[in-house]
């Protein structure tokens, strides 16, 4: 009881330190930084995105104003790289709490014939433009049907009975709050730089500041005089007054004429916390819809994995009770008129076809399952929020790699199993494990950036990127990986409760092929996760924040429940029919969701990216949904072959088979 007390106590210290680290910190991602009135505020700008293309160009590709200083990109993550942003400076600034209008940027040279093309290729493309101001992308509000909807970026521009417009005003909104200090410290900076200040006897803490908390944009297409912007030169007033009516377009871009550019800023203050300035990108459409939806899944999905449940250890329970229950001198006689799963007592551990690839493939699914696992729960706790841009593809690169030492130690060991504690060969299963899943990605990766590097796009991975990527996986994961061999070909293999006859069993006929129930088995997993798999897919394809990754970790576990659940049922049902061969069939049961995972993607292809165009955007779509799926069917097979390998060593160690 004394110890008791004590744990108590020692868990109430934790979480209120942990509480006093969050009164004076923030998340990863979500430092907040402190500017005064008059300070220059910086505007950043990223790819050129799309969701008729789905292929990002850079912000410069098109005539657009550049800085006095030049174009420097920002410090990018790798997962930023990987994502095709290009976050670059840009020409626009602001000054902190300084409303200002009609602020001439540039005049471009007369469009040259390329450009005009381009220009208009890419307002057909409906090509959005995404600026960033301290760390938040730009948000605009239209009005539709009566509801007010919101998108990140602003278009290139319009095209209204065979003319084309371009958005060449800008009226930018910030919205700022003023500066709290912590009671611990402050930290200064935003996600490319922080530096952290004590606050103690500060005497500049009395100097008012602001945070930037909001940042809209409405563009607009605006004529200017030709004459009246001759003499004007960057950050000049121009001599009119600029109405921006978003209703209107005036600005017609033609060949051989400038494009001139203008905007105007003005500052609101607003009682937004700064943890809470990104809950205006995460108001989605449909959140009410969408929470439903999430619930409703999980009561169906739990209730039917229930019923199966309890319905098969019932069944299970009875064969076990009723063969355990009989004399020894019975026994003999039982043993004549023998059925089901008890005929193959001698067949059940036989070793599998290709039992190579089986601990390849079993090896590569807990690699990948662990990822999403941590991944998953790290982004549900805040510590992979959209403010840090990025993170999430870095965090699953990461946690990849380390944990090559799970996926060798898990495959040599089963392959040991297999062959009843002879672990020869370990070091050639070890080398599949570490090259068979990365290296189908990078193959799939190369052919899909080589499309990608034809189109000038930025989101192929730059020869330097690709060669990193390379040394990472050579220099860590593979090494990783063989370390966890090592450790597998040392440590025990797992008895056999049972010995193998020399002789195979015959398998009867059987009224329907096996493989038709195993691939029909994966419709109970899908179900777990195909309302899930729309927000994903929305985020992925059509430029939407994900950020439910609380339900998102729910899922995942009852699709491990529920694969588990499916596999275990399939294996009984095959040893049922004195069908001994669950080995492939028990990965497949489970590992068959990412078939109708696929069948799925095609049909949101098909139905809800209608505006897709071009063989290279189909392309890319489906073979990103290729390696989705690999990846699904790698860690759903897993689930499904480990749990299935439990429950067969744990039927036939449970009876006594003479």
């Amino acid at each position: 009881m004394e110890s008791l007390h004590k744990l108590k106590i020692g868990a109430m210290l934790v979480l209120l330190a942990l509480f006093q680290l969050g009164q004076g910190f923030y998340l990863p991602g979500s430092y907040p930084h402190k500017y005064g009135i008059g300070d220059y505020l910086n505007m950043k700008v990223n790819s050129l995105t799309s969701i008729d293309t789905e292929i990002p160009f850079s912000y410069y590709s098109l005539p657009f104003c550049e800085p006095k200083e030049g174009i420097k990109d920002s410090a990018e993550n790798l997962g930023e790289l990987l994502m095709g942003d290009r976050i670059e400076n840009s020409p626009y600034r602001f000054k902190m709490y300084t409303n200002e209008t009609d602020i001439f940027l540039c005049q471009t040279k007369p469009l040259s014939a390329h450009e005009f093309t381009l220009l208009k290729k890419r307002i057909d493309e409906m090509y959005q433009v995404n600026v960033i101001l301290d760390n938040l992308p730009a948000i605009r509000y239209t009005k539709k049907d009566g509801f007010m909807m919101w998108w990140t970026g602003y278009p290139v521009g319009i095209k209204v009975q065979d003319t084309y417009y371009a958005f060449n005003h800008l009226k930018f909104t910030v919205l700022v709050h003023k500066y709290e200090e912590t009671d611990v410290a402050r930290v200064m900076g935003t996600g490319d730089a922080v530096e952290v200040i004590s606050t103690v006897e500060n005497e500049a803490s009395d100097v008012p500041g602001y945070m930037v908390v909001g940042f809209e944009v409405v563009p607009c297409s605006f004529r200017h005089n030709a004459d009246a912007m001759k003499k004007l030169k960057m950050y000049g007033g121009y001599p009119s007054s600029i109405r921006c009516d978003p209703g209107t377009v005036a600005m017609e871009i033609k060949e051989n004429e400038p494009v001139a550019f203008t905007y105007e800023v003005l500052f609101l203050e607003r009682d937004i916390k700064w943890p809470s300035r990104w809950d205006a990108y995460l108001k989605m459409e449909g959140a009410k819809v969408h929470w439903f939806s999430i619930l409703n899944s999980l009561m169906v999905i739990t209730f039917l994995a229930g019923i199966v449940l309890i319905i098969f250890l019932r069944t299970v329970r009875r064969d076990l009770t009723r063969y355990e229950e009989v004399d020894k001198e019975s026994q003999a006689h039982m043993n004549e008129e023998l059925s089901g799963w008890k005929l193959v007592v001698g067949d059940a551990f036989r070793a599998p076809a290709n039992a190579s690839l089986l601990c390849v493939m079993v090896g590569d699914g807990v690699q990948i399952l662990g990822m999403a696992v941590v991944t998953i729960l790290f982004a549900a706790l805040g510590f992979m929020s959209p403010a840090s841009r990025g993170t999430l593809i870095t965090g699953m690169i990461f946690f990849y790699m380390i944990l090559g030492v799970a996926a060798g130690y898990v495959a040599v060991r089963l392959w040991k199993t297999i062959w009843c504690g002879d672990h020869k060969g370990w070091i050639g299963v070890s080398w599949k494990v570490a090259c068979f899943f990365p290296g189908i990605a990078f193959l799939i990766l190369t052919v899909l950036n080589s499309l990608l590097w034809g189109s000038h796009s930025t989101g192929a991975i730059p020869l330097a990127l690709f060669v990193v990527l390379i040394l990472l996986w050579f220099c860590i994961t593979i090494p990783l990986t063989l370390v966890g061999g090592y450790y597998g070909a040392k440590a025990g293999h797992i008895e056999y409760p049972v010995r193998s006859n020399q002789i195979p069993r015959e398998i009867p006929s059987q009224r329907y092929p096996s493989w038709l129930l195993v691939l029909g088995a994966g419709t109970l997993p899908f179900g777990t996760l195909f309302i899930e798999l729309f927000f994903i897919m929305s985020c992925l394809w059509m430029g939407r924040v994900y950020y439910v990754f609380g339900f998102l970790f729910v899922v995942l576990m009852l699709l491990v429940v529920v694969c588990a659940e499916v596999s275990l049922v399939l294996t009984y049902m095959h040893l049922c029919v004195e069908d001994w061969r669950w080995w492939w069939k028990s990965f497949f049961a489970s590992g068959s969701v990412a078939m109708y995972i696929f069948f799925y993607s095609l049909n949101y292809l098909v139905f809800d990216l209608k505006s897709l165009s071009g063989p290279v955007s189909a392309t890319l779509y489906i073979g990103y949904s290729l390696f989705m799926v690999l990846a699904v069917m790698l860690a759903t097979g897993t689930v499904g072959f480990l749990s299935s390998f439990w429950f067969v060593h744990y039927l036939f160690s449970s009876v006594k088979l003479e």
